[in-house]
């Protein structure tokens, strides 16, 4: 379990920026048993801890000589230069099943690729799984050397995991296999075929309603018509 260290902070929003400045991370660590705790971690710490376990596996947050074990539950970045800005640690109940998306890491070199001239097609790049929060992995690794010809595939049901952890994504999706680069290339030319229906709806709605706003007008019209001529 990575380790993580990380200092309580003063809850003013004006005091964020400066934090960031510093080269802090804001955040927030809470649980279904624990009160929320608004913190800092070093942005440099956090990006290497990051990388190791993800948003997946357990991560020791060390705050005041106590530790939580917790998960990277989310990371808000800057839409330009992709730098965390605010990150929410959440601490699970060990006791309990957690379920969470595990990225797959593709290993090896297939055959088909090598031999054949073909392409790896990675159909699902992370899966569903269940387990203990203290079971979950930060990476489940696929073996891709199997996959001799364009028959050969890796459904859910072949990816290998410990007793402690279950796969909760229907097991004969596929998971990846090689195809011909040119059918590849021919779904990449692939004329698309933009879908008018709800743009035609909206003109019939459009029609609809101008009638029906003239047809109110004309009966209007013609009550004030009524009216002057008994006047």
């Amino acid at each position: 379990m990575e380790t993580l260290s990380v200092q309580k902070r003063d809850i003013e929003k004006k005091k964020l920026n400066a934090l960031r400045e510093q080269g802090f991370v804001p955040g927030i660590l809470y649980g279904p048993k624990l009160k929320p705790m608004a913190l800092s971690v070093e942005q440099k710490q956090f990006d290497k801890v990051y990388q190791e376990a993800g948003e997946s596996s357990l991560v020791a947050v060390q705050m005041d000589g106590t530790e939580f074990p917790s998960l990277i539950h989310e990371v808000q970045r800057d839409p330009l230069s992709g730098v965390p800005v605010h990150v929410d640690f959440y601490q699970p109940d060990l006791t309990k099943e957690t379920e969470v998306s595990v990225p797959l890491v593709f290993e090896g070199e297939a055959p088909g690729v090598k031999e054949l001239g073909g392409t790896l097609l990675r159909n699902i790049q992370e899966i569903a799984v269940s387990a203990l929060p203290q079971n979950l992995p930060s990476e489940i690794v696929v073996p891709v050397e199997g996959l001799k010809t364009f028959e050969d595939k890796i459904l859910v049901k072949d990816i290998v995991v410990s007793n402690e952890v279950t796969i909760t994504r229907d097991p004969e999706d596929l998971v990846a296999q090689v195809v011909p680069a040119e059918d590849v290339d021919a779904e990449l030319e692939a004329p698309i075929e933009e879908d008018v229906t709800s743009v035609e709806g909206g003109e019939e709605k459009e029609e609809a309603e101008g009638e029906e706003g003239t047809k109110e007008g004309e009966e209007k019209t013609e009550s004030e018509e009524g009216e002057k001529n008994k006047d």
